[in-house]
């Protein structure tokens, strides 16, 4: 068993998981840093610090009647609550560390090599010229309609 377990750790695809998983937690941090400490702080001071986490929605009231102070007396008291403000500031998060993962992937592939292109690929069929059937570049005989194509060329 531990020669099967040793086996198993040390194939390609365990060792490329593990290191994937390593850089993934690296870039998660770099992301996360990208959005927290440059994005925000000058969207901070366009929306001048909104914040929604305390915007939400009674949908049934708890031991006491609402108006409630904060989101968190509402809590305690039992209500149920709709809690969209929670939602939009995660989505707006989502959005930003997804904006940040595209400006960041887009210069990866600019730096990997900004000026290779794909090379052309060469024809390897014609078309027959009495036909237009696809053919081989090499035929000399059309398979679909057996023209002699050495004749039509010259």
């Amino acid at each position: 068993m531990w020669k099967e377990f040793k086996a198993f750790a040390v194939r390609g695809n365990v060792i490329d998981m593990a290191v994937g998983i390593i850089i993934g937690a690296a870039f998660t941090a770099v992301i996360q840093s990208l959005v927290k400490d440059i994005m925000m702080p000058p969207l901070g001071l366009i929306v001048s610090d909104i914040d929604f986490s305390n915007a939400y929605i009674i949908l049934a009231e708890g031991t006491t009647s609402a108006p409630y102070e904060s989101l968190q007396a509402a809590e305690q008291t039992g209500a149920v609550i709709l809690r969209y403000g929670s939602f939009l500031n995660n989505f707006i998060s989502f959005a930003f560390v997804s904006f940040a993962v595209f400006i960041l992937i887009r210069y990866i592939n600019k730096l990997k090599d900004p000026k290779k292109t794909p090379e052309p690929v060469s024809p390897t069929i014609k078309k027959c010229p009495h036909c237009l059937s696809d053919i081989p570049l090499e035929a000399t005989r059309c398979p679909h309609c057996t023209s002699n194509l050495k004749e039509s060329a010259s």
